[in-house]
């Protein structure tokens, strides 16, 4: 049974930090590429970043680069979305995805609020 459970997401002040983490199980992590999405209220789901299998290439999206990393712990099936220097706007739902070819694996979503 596939599964992907994201955690670690809350309510933090703007400026402040968060560590996502996404535990897959059910598949061969190793063969997927990763990524972390978000959906706002009102707002389509968007793509946050993105990572190879190997861990060694990486996608961001512009509003996020600089102040988001993403990685994978493929010992552990995990991969980690850091965001600091989080802002209002990256208020949204945290989502992880699987991806090998046309195949798709999501999680439930993790809440993220920016708030002071």
């Amino acid at each position: 049974q596939v599964q992907l459970v994201e955690s670690g997401g809350g309510l933090v002040q703007p400026g402040g930090s968060l560590r996502l983490s996404c535990a897959a199980s059910g598949f061969t992590f190793t063969s997927y590429i990763m990524s972390w999405y978000r959906q706002a209220p009102g707002k389509e789901r968007e793509l946050v970043a993105t990572i190879t299998t190997a861990g060694n290439a990486f996608n961001y999206a512009d509003s996020v680069k600089g102040r988001f990393t993403i990685s994978r712990d493929n010992a552990k099936n995990t991969v980690y979305l850091q965001m600091n220097s989080l802002k209002p706007e990256d208020t949204a739902v945290y989502y992880c995805k699987a991806r090998r070819g046309g195949e798709n694996y999501w999680g439930q979503g993790t809440q993220v609020t920016v708030s002071s």
